[in-house]
């Protein structure tokens, strides 16, 4: 099941956004919270039998995404891989939904919420996220740096992670 915590500022470098950045004590946040603080949407995905569960599918049609693409996001997989993960860092909004299934590995997508405060959301294998239209994030990897991301939606949305 995800985990989601509102998160402390992370001024360190490419390292530290790398970690869980916890706010001390924690405050966590629960997918309740989280879709009404964001209006982020969150289902958990059997990757392994997709063909079989047909959920994917459902969301796909029910939403109207004809789209989808896979990015996998590795060092050995990415040319300028130091590059596009900073720039999948950097603040932006998107004027459709962008919609992630995270197939292998992990990593965190940080959303605002209306007081303008960050939220980490810990994706892992078999987490699909909606993030709203016009929502500020930013994603990155953790320190496995690794990620296998399908990417879905109504247009072409290649490498925007």
């Amino acid at each position: 099941m995800v985990q989601a915590w509102y998160m402390r500022d992370d001024r360190g470098g490419i390292e530290e956004r790398k970690a869980e950045l916890h706010l001390d004590p924690p405050h966590h946040v629960s997918l309740d919270d989280l879709k009404k603080l964001t209006g982020v949407l969150y289902w958990k995905i059997d990757v392994d039998r997709l063909e079989e569960e047909n959920l994917l599918n459902k969301i796909r049609e029910d939403r109207g995404y004809t789209y989808e693409d896979v990015v996998e996001i590795s060092r050995e997989t990415l040319p300028d891989f130091d590059v596009k993960t900073s720039n999948f860092y950097i603040e932006h909004f998107h004027a459709d939904e962008e919609i992630r299934l995270v197939v292998a590995g992990r990593g965190y997508f940080d959303v605002r919420d209306r007081d303008d405060r960050w939220i980490r959301i810990l994706v892992t294998k078999g987490d699909l996220l909606v993030l709203p239209v016009g929502i500020h994030h930013r994603f990155t990897l953790d320190h496995l740096d690794y990620a296998k991301v399908r990417q879905i939606g109504r247009a072409s949305c290649r490498e925007r992670v």
